[in-house]
């Protein structure tokens, strides 16, 4: 079974490291022969645009699902507005919040644009979860595709999809997600997709683009085994206060570049990196923003893996080949 997470960055290519424009008459081919090429039968996708000028209008997770020869998918929005180049964004106020599309949504032209991510399988999925996360309250300057220097970028909301499918070896549930680049915003985040995933069948694949670099995100998953239990949430599901306190320990162990791990057996059975590959910038990579994590079977241990360069995007997919 091939799994693969790619942050495709509304299916632009680049141009000297400036996204191209898309013409409406060709806009989504790019972004369906990357998807094809992977030939993955589980994908988790971010950066994806539903009806959005600056993509050609197209509907991309459709677009991406049909491309990969996948029957089951889902699209979860974590912004509903326009996208507007050089301006940010003019949100739509009557769809504030999170929203799923599936197979039987098929595109209107009353329909709101939005952006978000995908999750794509060819295996059966038995169980669908969606979930929305609140943006960080303050943004930070990054360097941005097009741009020189730093741009100060406001953070977003996030969505976060898990399906259970039916693999040829058992049921595993498998869940994409786009995190914030806030740190320590992004670490709190990823501790409560654990919580929120903690009564879904094992093993658990976790896919995505984390905004956290190399062993960050192993460390926090694992050492939360170790440190606590499944954290509570509030009414909101933001982490609750027990859950705050783990990330600043979580963050500390990081910042020291130790994590002393208890005799105490991991209760998922750890952790484990499935593929060690820098994945930014895609000309050049240097760092991995882009993980694919798995815990809770050792059937999970990857035959093969790489982050090959595609003709979108300033990320590189990663992909892994298990024994599934």
């Amino acid at each position: 079974m091939r799994v693969a997470t790619f942050n495709v960055l509304h299916g632009r290519t680049l141009q000297d490291g400036r996204p191209a424009s898309a013409t409406s008459g060709g806009a989504g081919l790019p972004l369906a022969e990357a998807v094809a090429s992977l030939d993955a039968d589980v994908l988790a996708l971010q950066e994806v645009d539903r009806l959005q000028e600056r993509s050609g209008h197209v509907d991309q997770a459709r677009l991406a699902a049909e491309a990969a020869q996948a029957r089951e998918w889902r699209y979860a929005s974590a912004v509903h507005g326009r996208a507007m180049p050089g301006y940010g964004w003019t949100l739509d106020p009557a769809e504030a919040g999170l929203r799923v599309y599936g197979p039987q949504d098929a595109a209107t032209q009353g329909d709101v644009p939005s952006y978000g991510i995908a999750l794509l399988s060819r295996l059966p999925v038995r169980e669908w979860r969606a979930r929305r996360f609140a943006p960080a309250p303050f943004g930070l300057p990054l360097r941005v595709a097009g741009r020189p220097g730093l741009t100060l970028v406001r953070d977003q909301p996030r969505a976060a999809l898990a399906a259970v499918m039916a693999g040829e070896q058992g049921v595993l549930t498998v869940v994409a997600v786009h995190l914030s680049f806030v740190p320590g915003w992004n670490i709190r985040q990823l501790l409560a997709v654990r919580d929120w995933i903690s009564d879904l069948p094992r093993p658990h694949v976790l896919l995505g683009d984390f905004n956290l670099i190399g062993l960050i995100p192993r460390v926090v998953l694992s050492a939360a085994e170790f440190v606590a239990p499944v954290t509570g949430r509030t009414r909101r599901g933001r982490p609750s206060r027990r859950g705050s306190a783990l990330c600043a320990g979580l963050c500390s162990c990081l910042h020291g570049g130790v994590v002393e791990q208890s005799a105490r057996p991991s209760r998922l059975d750890g952790w484990r990196d499935l593929a060690r590959v820098a994945t930014y910038p895609s000309h050049r990579p240097v760092v991995q923003f882009d993980h694919v994590l798995a815990t809770g079977t050792c059937r999970c241990t990857p035959v093969s893996s790489g982050a090959p360069r595609m003709p979108v995007s300033d990320h590189r997919p990663v992909v892994v080949d298990l024994p599934w």
